[in-house]
């Protein structure tokens, strides 16, 4: 009992514990930000989602149907964080503790079914983006693009 209680406490000092990384304290889209996001997100933005070119052309119609822009590969989640609507993720997943308002972003609620859960799976994406910011594409500077960490894989 003495031994296995010493491993555990080893683990959890060598960063095995963490629950926001892997055994190299990097969170990665296939090791964390997939299986969140297949969790919480694909029952809108998954397979049978329109592209984001298909959802630009008609938002009325698939935002009518409860559906939202396709994210289910890392380029296609990319485009949402550091791409052509850089920023927009954050927009809609943040707290609202980076709003004046204080209001959060209307995706904020699917991130779990418990206050808790969404505080645990945005400190997670927060970890993977590494630079949380809810500026649009065009207020980001190049400084802001270098910041983002967003990796696919170790």
């Amino acid at each position: 009992m003495k031994k296995m209680s010493m491993v555990a406490i080893t683990l959890v000092l060598l960063g095995g514990g963490s629950a926001l990384a892997g055994s190299h304290g990097q969170v990665t889209y296939n090791d964390h930000i997939k299986p969140m996001m297949e969790q919480q997100c694909f029952a809108c933005h998954g397979e049978s989602s329109p592209s984001i070119e298909e959802f630009d052309a008609d938002q009325k119609k698939y935002t009518t149907m409860m559906v939202g822009p396709r994210m289910t590969t890392y380029q296609e989640l990319v485009h949402f964080v550091n791409g052509d609507d850089a920023g927009a993720i954050m927009r809609r997943l943040d707290d609202g503790k980076n709003t004046p308002t204080g209001k959060p972003g209307n995706m904020n609620i699917y991130l779990g079914d418990s206050a808790e859960a969404r505080i645990k799976n945005l400190d997670l994406f927060k970890s993977w983006v590494g630079h949380w910011t809810l500026k649009r594409q065009a207020e980001l500077t190049a400084e802001d693009h270098e910041l983002f960490q967003i990796m696919e894989k170790r």
